[in-house]
């Protein structure tokens, strides 16, 4: 019998979400990125005037985000309530908290990521937030 989890295991999955999450808590964006397919689907839905929204393909898509995210923005707080996992799919639930770094405004959402796991890496990520709040945040409006 084997003791390891099987691809597309609640195990695996659960696993890879836990990595990702230490990566981010430790601010290794490149050890974050290794965590994605080179194929990888981000889909993170806002507005035109939010320069980190829209989707992205692939490590190189994963890692802009990221760095226009953190161009813009201060983070504050980023705060994980659940993650549940079934298989290869997982949904990390939580809220945060960032200043705008041009205008100083604070945003503060609640979010959820649903992540497809699939060969022990991320092969979709579909970030949720309250996308007219961070609208308003970077336009000062």
């Amino acid at each position: 019998m084997s003791t390891q989890s099987p691809a597309g295991s609640a195990e695996a999955t659960r696993g890879v979400i836990d990595a990702y999450l230490a990566r981010l808590d430790e601010r290794d964006l490149d050890g974050a990125v290794r965590l994605f397919s080179d194929d990888a689907e981000w889909v993170a839905p806002g507005s035109p005037t939010v320069p980190w929204s829209g989707n992205r393909t692939g490590q190189a898509g994963v890692k802009e985000f990221f760095t226009l995210l953190h161009e813009y923005l201060r983070p504050e707080e980023f705060t994980v309530t659940h993650i549940v996992v079934d298989g290869e799919q997982g949904v990390i639930i939580g809220h945060l908290r960032d200043t705008v770094k041009a205008n100083g405004k604070p945003l503060t959402t609640p979010f959820a990521a649903h992540l497809t796991v699939v060969g022990g890496q991320v092969k979709r990520y579909h970030l949720f937030e309250d996308t007219y709040a961070l609208h308003r945040a970077a336009t000062g409006g």
